[in-house]
């Protein structure tokens, strides 16, 4: 199952934002599961390496993307997705919805976040990080 990771998983696992932490983690394993390949997008990863480096610095932020980046494979965006999300009257926010486009593109089943109702206009399943284990790993 291809599975997207919304920024703020990654930032969980980066910074050990606790409650999620222990969540996000887990998600972050199943990249060595073989029933599951794990996507995020290059905004998402800018977003996570912000946060990242305001708490531990630039170089230790650098160190723990290396380590991510060769676990979640880059879903990327078409020329065209700029421009549908920023002409489509369901997304409200334009991050939101590049990163939709992202998940679409890379055959994504479900978009993994902690903020639903972000994703209130999406077409495929959008759960928070407990949820997804719940259904889809610990069945």
């Amino acid at each position: 199952m291809n599975i997207f990771l919304d920024a703020n998983i990654l930032v969980a696992v980066l910074n050990k934002e606790y409650p999620l932490f222990t969540y996000a983690v887990r998600l972050l394993s199943l990249a060595d599961d073989k029933r599951f390949q794990l996507h995020t997008s290059s905004t998402a990863f800018a977003i996570a390496f912000y946060f990242s480096s305001k708490k531990s610095g630039a170089a230790k932020a650098k160190e723990k993307m290396a380590i991510m980046a060769q676990k979640i494979k880059l879903a990327e965006n078409r020329p065209t997705d700029i421009l549908t999300a920023a002409t489509n009257k369901k997304i409200t926010d334009f991050e939101d919805g590049i990163q939709y486009y992202a998940a679409l593109n890379a055959g994504c089943k479900c978009i993994i976040t902690e903020n639903l109702d972000d994703f209130h206009f999406s077409n495929i399943e959008v759960l928070n990080a407990e949820t997804f284990l719940q259904r889809h790993v610990l069945k």
